[in-house]
């Protein structure tokens, strides 16, 4: 199965690679169709930056930024994720059309977002997540990084699933990055069927993070990122990962159209 390829965009000033480049709707609402023709699956909008040492964005004031673009782009017959920690932000987006609630907190960071995701019964992507952008770097202390991932993840499905969010809703994500060091990143790469054993779909979203500059010269900028992201995708497509989330699309879907020629190569 070729994975979903979730498509970024920021509206955001301040996210770590691309802050401030759609500031407006038009433009935003533009760049949301442009990666949809590119070949995403999903374009992921979020109003509020979770790179380290972020601080964080008044609900108001996300969804004054994502509702419009949000809006304008299910109009376009873009298909849409909303990338928001906050339930309000989730219900209105949902409201809005987006298909998928994609929460880097995995919920918690608001204690309502299990029953707005029970409630709209969208798709619910659950980040493994120990705390918010500004503290979180001090929080990467692991016994096994993917025994405790594996088990943080399987206390917040069995939270989820009492306030009624359908098992069938729930994809996973081990939260590359977040609260992370590089060595615990390649880690959980590594052995994602680890993660897998618990039975729902993952979604991978190493796109441009700093632990990818570790492979690349120490002059190379955020977006000679790109080219090892695709590798990663193309290596996690292999390992069953059901979404990529990434900036750039058409070095993706290049390397997952690799991955379908070696596959159909090595079954001919």
């Amino acid at each position: 199965m070729t994975p979903q390829v979730f498509a970024i965009l920021n509206v955001t000033p301040d996210s770590f690679s691309d802050g401030g480049q759609f500031s407006s709707v038009d433009e935003a609402v533009a760049r949301g169709i442009e990666l949809r023709q590119q070949g995403a699956d999903i374009v992921d909008v979020g109003g509020e930056s979770t790179r380290p040492g972020a601080e964080r964005v008044d609900p108001a004031e996300e969804q004054e930024r994502v509702i419009p673009v949000i809006t304008g782009l299910v109009a376009a017959g873009v298909p849409v994720s909303v990338d928001t920690m906050n339930a309000s932000t989730a219900f209105a987006a949902a409201e809005a059309g987006a298909s998928v609630i994609n929460d880097v907190s995995g919920g918690l960071a608001d204690p309502e977002m299990y029953r707005v995701v029970a409630q709209t019964q969208r798709l619910y992507i659950a980040m493994h997540w120990r705390g918010h952008s500004t503290s979180m770097d001090d929080l990467a202390t692991y016994d096994d990084v993917v025994i405790d991932v594996r088990n943080e993840l399987k206390s917040r499905l069995a939270e989820m699933f009492v306030w009624g969010v359908e098992r069938e809703q729930v994809v996973l994500d081990p939260g590359l990055g977040f609260a992370k060091n590089a060595a615990h990143n390649w880690q959980l790469l590594g052995r994602l069927d680890e993660l897998q054993s618990l039975g729902h779909p993952l979604l991978i979203g190493a796109s441009r993070k700093r632990f990818l500059a570790d492979v690349l010269p120490d002059d190379a900028t955020t977006a000679d990122r790109d080219l090892p992201t695709a590798v990663v995708s193309a290596f996690a497509a292999q390992a069953g990962a059901w979404g990529l989330r990434v900036h750039d699309v058409p070095s993706t879907r290049a390397a997952l159209g690799v991955v379908d020629a070696w596959k159909n190569g090595r079954s001919a």
